[in-house]
């Protein structure tokens, strides 16, 4: 994964959303300075977690099944507390305030209460481990 800077006010290539949020393409992650954390977290995450034949060919839309994109979203949620100045904390309020929606109304109860789903997929493809710790590599 390359992370590749965008000029302010430039469009963002790969963004799904468009605006700020993050893009993908191939390998490489394109963000801006106005980029929400949150955005480059769960790009990167949908590239970790996809397989290499769908991350070979991938332009603008990760795709995957919803049970993949929980396991991004829980993903993306055990690297903010990683990220110097940002938070898990901060990231479960960056996620409700984006609008993204999980069974139990907000991701921070989801992630606590609704993700077994999720630990268990990121842990049978290899991304984290048995203490739920992300493991830093990309799905095989």
């Amino acid at each position: 994964m390359q992370l590749r800077w965008v000029a302010d006010g430039d469009p963002i290539p790969g963004s799904y959303w468009g605006e700020s949020e993050a893009g993908l393409v191939g390998d490489a992650l394109f963000v801006r300075a106005d980029t929400p954390v949150h955005s480059a977290l769960h790009e990167l995450c949908h590239w970790l977690c996809m397989d290499q034949a769908r991350r070979a060919a991938l332009h603008t839309d990760a795709g995957g099944e919803d049970i993949e994109e929980a396991g991004v979203c829980y993903l993306q949620s055990l690297f903010a507390d990683h990220l110097p100045g940002y938070s898990r904390a901060q990231l479960f309020a960056d996620i409700d305030a984006w609008g993204y929606h999980f069974r139990l109304g907000g991701a921070q109860a989801w992630f606590e209460r609704d993700a077994e789903d999720a630990r268990a997929w990121l842990q049978r493809h290899g991304l984290i481990d048995d203490q739920q710790r992300p493991i830093g590599r990309r799905r095989a």
